[in-house]
């Protein structure tokens, strides 16, 4: 690897690592958070919902950005977006506001999301290419992942003790520090490599030439668009499962204010982001295509949440809930280079945010549904729902798979060349 290559995934690294402990510290708690508020269970759910929902309506509008602008540019904007959001949150939990002031701040915070989401991944992606990295995309994302993965444990145990000890808004106020932090880093070593700002030229017009390009790479093209409309199900149900799992445990355990408890269950899954991540590599070359990793981890996934939903054990339901997070993780890196060996870099990042908008499109739907379905019945009838929409991701994994595309070969079976660069 090249010494710009070195550096442009470290701080892709340190990038990830304060950004997820940024967001972490109200994973293990933000559920309980909103509920302190006084929203009702379907109610936080909504929340979430509208936080997706600024996902979906802003998704596409910040991949503009970031393949005109500059990666770099969305970044710093997403950045600053967060923390005015983030103290949003915390100002409307102080007081008690109504659930449309709610509403309106997660749609807020969907947007901070969305300069993040595509132009992150683009920004590293056309890094490495430019200058030589010598890895697999599997690798690189995998390292991204396990310091992720390290920095969410850390940050969601911080989180609950700082709940449990002081109050619920204290991580908020921390989150807040961090992702001001964040900007700090990425105004001094993010720049943009590998990739050069189109032309200025009116905005409408920049617009649909990126959306034109992006739609014939994006959901143009056979084996990207299975994967993304595949997405949605998936999504929907990662973001249910994570923050159900939050009351759900504390019902187990028995203690509904055990915040500790709360943060601790929330590291559990960050430490199967952890393994999932390490593995992802070495699961990858066990198999001679990427979609039988997907295919296989799409199972499992949907097993594991039917028995938490079935199985009311405290102890078992936090085993459970590690073994979905590893086959979770597991799968990411690999879709990931899946899909960037198919996306040019001129269209990366506006492939990768559409990819994200219908991601959270399901979110959009599935999250709140899943919610009432917990209103009306109880959490785990919701998590043997939500294995049942997980299913619904297989029929076009196996479609992506009928295309045989040449990223659908990991390293072990494809050139380098093959690996990084889009066919």
């Amino acid at each position: 690897m090249t010494s710009t290559a070195d550096r442009i995934l470290r701080t892709y690294l340190v990038l990830m690592v304060i950004s997820t402990s940024a967001s972490s510290m109200i994973w293990g708690i933000n559920t309980l958070f909103l509920l302190d508020a006084g929203l009702s269970i379907g109610e936080a759910f909504a929340a979430n919902a509208f936080f997706t929902a600024g996902m979906v309506l802003f998704e596409v509008p910040t991949g503009v950005v970031a393949d005109t602008v500059g990666r770099r540019a969305s970044y710093l904007l997403g950045s600053a977006t967060l923390v005015g959001s983030t103290l949003l949150y915390l100002v409307l939990w102080q007081s008690q506001a109504p659930f449309a002031a709610w509403a309106g701040a997660s749609i807020l915070l969907g947007l901070g999301f969305t300069f993040f989401s595509g132009a992150t991944e683009a920004w590293l992606v056309d890094g490495l290419n430019a200058t030589g990295y010598s890895g697999s995309l599997e690798s690189a994302f995998a390292k991204g992942q396990i310091a992720g993965g390290i920095a969410m444990m850390g940050g969601t145990i911080a989180g609950g003790v700082l709940a449990q000890v002081i109050d619920l808004g204290v991580p908020y106020a921390v989150r807040a520090v961090l992702l001001a932090l964040t900007f700090v880093v990425a105004w001094r070593a993010m720049h943009d490599v590998g990739f050069e700002p189109q032309p200025r030229r009116s905005l409408p017009t920049e617009m649909r030439g990126i959306l034109r390009a992006s739609l014939k790479h994006g959901l143009g093209n056979p084996p990207v668009r299975w994967l993304m409309l595949g997405a949605p199900f998936a999504a929907g149900v990662s973001a249910y499962g994570f923050y159900a799992a939050q009351p759900y445990l504390l019902e187990l355990y028995g203690s509904a204010d055990s915040y500790a408890i709360a943060g601790l269950a929330a590291s559990l899954v960050a430490g199967a982001q952890i393994a999932g991540g390490a593995s992802a590599s070495l699961v990858s070359r066990a198999f001679r295509r990427r979609t039988s990793v997907l295919l296989i981890t799409t199972i499992v996934t949907a097993a594991a949440l039917a028995l938490i939903g079935l199985v009311a054990n405290f102890w078992v339901v936090l085993a459970l809930l590690a073994i979905w997070g590893i086959m979770y993780a597991a799968a990411m890196p690999v879709r990931q280079a899946f899909l960037n060996g198919l996306i040019p870099s001129a269209q990366r990042a506006t492939v990768l945010s559409s990819d994200n908008l219908l991601a959270s499109g399901g979110g959009v739907i599935i999250q709140p549904a899943l919610g009432k379905s917990a209103d009306a019945w109880s959490y785990g009838t919701a998590y043997v729902i939500s294995a049942v929409i997980q299913l619904l991701a297989l029929p076009f994994i196996l479609l992506a798979r009928r295309e045989r595309a040449v990223s659908d070969a990991p390293p072990a079976t494809a050139t380098e060349d093959q690996v990084l660069t889009p066919a």
